[in-house]
């Protein structure tokens, strides 16, 4: 594989993170948009930050604009498996909306960013508030419900290097930028080679 190894520099990092460049949130009308923003609180996303570990109820629910998340199923003898990845497609913390119970998995940071985060309470009472938002965060579930699936017919049927290309298509499509920041330690890891 002719992939280099560089330096991880985010070329955003230095700019605000503008909430239209979540999907999710960009499909808020002005005023659900005026009703979140009060409890919505703009974050860095550092490289390997865990936001969350399995087995908790998360804190926040997360936005990314800038920074793409893996879900990664962690086993009992430490291993780890990616999931599903997150970027400014969509949110981190879909349990809070779902059950609102422990995450089944780990949600860490693989390309540094930008986004926001609202705690879990205050989602909770603005999703019950706006049924708009609830609409658009189940369409989004159906959507990560589809990428799972790919994902576990990928892993089982494809081989390492197409693995690899579906991984850095599915990082393509969540960025603003067509420059994908990792190294070949962190796609090795989610590749579990």
């Amino acid at each position: 594989m002719g992939i280099v190894a560089q330096p991880i520099q985010n070329p955003v990092q230095n700019t605000a993170a503008i909430p239209q460049q979540n999907h999710l949130l960009a499909a808020m009308s002005e005023i659900e948009w005026n009703q979140w923003e009060p409890y919505m609180e703009q974050v860095d996303f550092s490289l390997n930050q865990v936001l969350y570990e399995s087995g908790i109820t998360p804190a926040y629910m997360y936005f990314p604009t800038t920074a793409i998340v893996s879900l990664l199923y962690m086993t009992k003898n430490g291993s780890s498996s990616e999931v599903a990845v997150v970027g400014n497609d969509g949110v981190v913390g879909l349990s809070l909306l779902l059950s609102g119970s422990n995450s089944p998995n780990q949600a860490l940071v693989q390309s540094a960013g930008k986004g926001y985060r609202m705690r879990a309470q205050a989602a909770k009472n603005a999703i019950n508030r706006d049924g708009t938002m609830l609409n658009i965060l189940l369409r989004y579930s159906q959507a990560m419900i589809t990428q799972m699936t790919q994902t576990a017919v990928c892993n089982r049927h494809h081989s390492i290097d197409q693995q690899l290309c579906r991984r850095l298509l599915l990082s393509l499509d969540r960025l603003s930028t067509n420059q994908i920041l990792m190294t070949q330690e962190m796609l090795a890891n989610m590749l579990g080679v």
